[in-house]
């Protein structure tokens, strides 16, 4: 028999058939009419090829053919089954579980989330999950993404793509100079700003290229990029031991508000945005609901 959704409506059909072995009530019971279900009947003789329920010969009910007594047990079971798999829901409970979450961050991202994330794991799930936080490599984030080998990675907007998203903060850019800068600490002109040595962080193999240059780029102007790192977190150490400055998100500049001054831009910049990134099979995942649940807390203080 081809399964199809038809039928398997007319098994459902034949199971309880099978068991009430009488018309009237299976009728009842599918809530059917009786004209329908004896249609239904007819249909699953015809797929069978044999009888399947007759008339008692006394005249109550219906007895089974021996094909119907060979098909009752199995096809109940199977339908039991079935019926587990399609109509139980799935859960998810952090208490229960021993998963290892995996989120692809950079050391910024990972330095706003991860303390405060541990501690909501740690309360929700004390000696179960486990969290992993990893480098984001930008050529193989997608199929990562999506196999699950990432489960979810905290990005900026402009690495989002046909990801499923959600914007987890958004702060001013400021630019960071060590406190006793020769320079003083009033916010720079433009034309100061310019003529200092700047800092910048890429992911990219020797690039002096920061967003900032693509503004300055489209105003006709152009800075000198000295230093270009791949980590947020060794940008404070530049900046305190070199006449450098850097423009940083001033979340990150807060942890270092005693050796480093956080200035206003002498030019109008995007924010800076954190969103949290999965791939779309995971839209609706009870784990990965919770999980990003959990880093939209992390933000919140």
């Amino acid at each position: 028999m081809n399964l199809t959704g038809h039928n398997l409506a007319l098994l459902t059909s034949l199971s309880v058939l099978l068991e009430e072995r009488n018309v009237t009530r299976a009728a009842a019971k599918l809530n059917l009419t009786q004209s329908a279900l004896s249609a239904q009947l007819s249909r699953l003789r015809d797929l069978f090829g044999d009888p399947l329920l007759m008339p008692a010969q006394s005249g109550k009910g219906m007895v089974l053919t021996a094909r119907a007594e060979h098909l009752r047990q199995p096809l109940r079971q199977a339908l039991q089954v079935l019926g587990t798999v399609v109509g139980d829901l799935p859960c998810f409970d952090p208490a229960k579980s021993d998963r290892t979450f995996v989120i692809g961050a950079n050391d910024n991202a990972a330095a706003i989330v991860a303390p405060r994330l541990v501690q909501l794991v740690q309360a929700a799930s004390p000696g179960g999950i486990r969290v992993s936080i990893r480098a984001i490599d930008q050529v193989l984030l997608g199929d990562q993404l999506e196999s699950g080998e990432i489960d979810v990675a905290l990005v900026s907007h402009s690495r989002i793509g046909n990801l499923s998203h959600e914007l987890l903060l958004q702060e001013e850019f400021k630019m960071a100079q060590r406190a006793d800068h020769p320079r003083g600490s009033a916010p720079p002109t433009l034309e100061e700003y310019l003529g200092l040595e700047h800092v910048v962080v890429s992911g990219a193999v020797n690039s002096f290229h920061g967003f900032i240059d693509d503004v300055l780029a489209q105003k006709g102007r152009a800075r000198r990029v000295a230093v270009s790192v791949p980590y947020y977190s060794i940008v404070p150490l530049l900046l305190q031991n070199s006449d450098c400055v850097s423009v940083l998100p001033s979340r990150f500049l807060s942890r270092y508000e005693r050796s480093l001054a956080a200035l206003a831009l002498p030019l109008e910049v995007r924010d800076f945005s954190l969103f949290s990134a999965w791939h779309p099979r995971f839209d609706k995942d009870l784990a990965h609901l919770w999980l990003r649940e959990q880093l939209k807390l992390c933000v919140l203080s």
